[in-house]
């Protein structure tokens, strides 16, 4: 034994001498040429070839990534793959779980035309004094794709393109969608994003929604020939993205339409904030970390910041020349890099909106009139949707949702119907407050809701208590919000008030006005 022993330290001894010897002989220069050549020997004498997968590529993050993560995630992937260790979670208010691939874990994938793939994720410390002129995550993450060089002609691309597919379907039908806001004052997570989501729960559906079918129909039918109309879009040099206005008075279901509209096409919702934002180029950013097969909403947008009318409020001539002929949303800020309307415009129908695809902006907004025209038009707001007041067909929607009417059962009756019909053509009540009244006398059974419903739209009549409170208060809303305004009242510039607004190729959904 002692014999072995001194012979392994007599040939440590010897293995220590050479190294010593290659160091003196070779400078670094040439060890560092030997290590490249020997790496490059390497590559070609081997039978696999490799490929990195980033997950931050350039100023944005690599869809491929995600779509990798959530591919070898995926039930279809574990159950054909062997190796690898997957991480569980379960994200606050989800209802199920997900598994990952570990830190620094590999995996091997057989599910794709008998192929072999074997991945890698690796993840490492990004240096503490390495400098970059943006904000980065601290750790530095990728998957590593090992494949055979003869597979290669006949499995790369399908397979890419089979991951990214199937990396759709599993976010449309398994996985939860999410709701983002913009994080205030344009500060990170610690994964170096802009935007923090929480699980997307919220029910409204077409089916549920209080608006008369043909304009559902209508909205339903644009909404399916902008998700399959990829190869149009790129015949016709268009951006792949559309844009909805949504108009009315508060109470008619403007929000619940976003929210059928994400249910409908299975996107996810960006919902950005604009009094979070400082400047054009924070906006800028926050467009390129949204994802494509999403909605960015920006909800009442009359009232989160200055959207004068340029027309009644031109700007200085200085001001005209240094922002480009746009006045400034944050008016009275002479700063240069604050939020403009111009930076606005160039979010929804710029050179800056088309870095991504398959997007669709809806604005909503109390009051369009308010709203300079320049957003209005088509190519920004593609298609103009009056969200009016409750209309009997709508009524009949509500009645089944909150009492659990059938269709027949609107024909039963001894003239109640026919009064409820008569009396909401003549008044103006918002879906909230029929609905409102329903959930309140839901327990009372079905004809006597409708009773209430009745006795409510009688009490909103001109001349009623209940109409001239309604009256009193809106004069009272009226006058803050003129105190409340900096400026002047803007004149009309469009005819949206009468929900007349006209956008080229029959994109607008609108109803008439009672009475007409």
């Amino acid at each position: 034994m002692k014999e072995l022993w001194t012979s392994l330290a007599s040939m440590m001894g010897v293995f220590a001498f050479f190294q010593s010897l290659l160091t003196v002989a070779f400078p670094p220069e040439l060890r560092l040429a030997l290590s490249r050549l020997l790496r490059r020997l390497r590559t070609v004498l081997s039978t696999h070839c490799y490929f990195d997968i980033v997950e931050i590529d350039g100023v944005s993050t690599n869809e491929l990534y995600n779509a990798v993560q959530l591919y070898l995630s995926s039930s279809a992937a574990a159950s054909s793959s062997s190796g690898g260790r997957l991480s569980l979670s379960r994200p606050l208010n989800s209802s199920s779980f997900t598994f990952s691939l570990s830190n620094a874990d590999s995996l091997v994938d057989h599910s794709f035309r008998g192929f072999t793939a074997h991945w890698d994720h690796i993840v490492t410390q990004r240096p503490q004094n390495s400098f970059s002129w943006r904000p980065v995550p601290d750790e530095k993450r990728g998957f590593t794709l090992k494949i055979k060089k003869k597979d290669k002609p006949l499995m790369l691309e399908p397979y890419l393109d089979h991951i990214m597919d199937r990396a759709s379907d599993i976010r449309r039908r398994n996985q939860d969608r999410l709701l983002f806001t913009n994080s205030k004052g344009g500060s990170l997570d610690p994964r170096g994003h802009p935007w923090e989501s929480v699980p997307f729960k919220h029910p409204s559906t077409f089916d549920t929604l209080a608006l008369d079918p043909d304009r559902k129909r209508a909205i339903m039918d644009d909404l399916r020939d902008f998700v399959e109309g990829k190869s149009f879009y790129q015949r016709t040099g268009r951006a792949w993205k559309r844009g909805y206005l949504l108009y009315g008075p508060p109470g008619t279901g403007k929000s619940s339409m976003i929210a059928a509209m994400a249910n409908y096409l299975g996107y996810d919702i960006y919902d950005l904030e604009l009094t979070e934002v400082s400047t054009n180029s924070e906006l800028r950013k926050l467009l390129m970390k949204t994802t494509s097969k999403s909605i960015i909403v920006i909800e009442d947008i009359d009232c989160s910041i200055n959207l004068s009318n340029r027309v009644d409020h031109p700007p200085p001539p200085k001001r005209r020349h240094l922002l480009g002929g746009e006045s400034e949303l944050r008016g009275g800020d002479d700063n240069a890099r604050s939020l403009t309307l111009s930076g606005l415009l160039n979010f929804t129908d710029g050179l800056w909106s088309c870095c991504g695809s398959e997007r669709i902006f809806v604005f909503t907004t109390n009051h369009v009139e308010k709203i300079d025209p320049a957003l209005l038009r088509c190519g920004r707001m593609d298609m103009h949707i009056h969200m009016s007041y409750c209309s009997y067909p709508a009524m009949k929607i509500l009645m089944k949702n909150y009492l659990g009417f059938e269709d027949g059962d609107f024909e039963l009756d001894d003239g109640l119907f026919a009064e409820l019909e008569r009396l909401i053509g003549e008044v103006e009540m918002t879906p909230a407050d029929v609905s409102e009244v329903l959930i309140k006398r839901r327990r009372l059974g079905k004809r006597r809701a409708v009773e209430e419903v009745v006795e409510a739209l009688k009490g909103r009549r001109k001349g009623g208590a209940m109409w001239e409170e309604n009256a009193r208060r809106e004069e009272e809303e009226e006058e803050q919000e003129k105190r409340a305004l900096e400026s002047p009242k803007n004149g009309e510039s469009v005819e949206a008030a009468e929900g007349k607004i006209e956008c080229g190729g029959g994109g607008e959904v609108r109803e008439e006005k009672k009475g007409e």
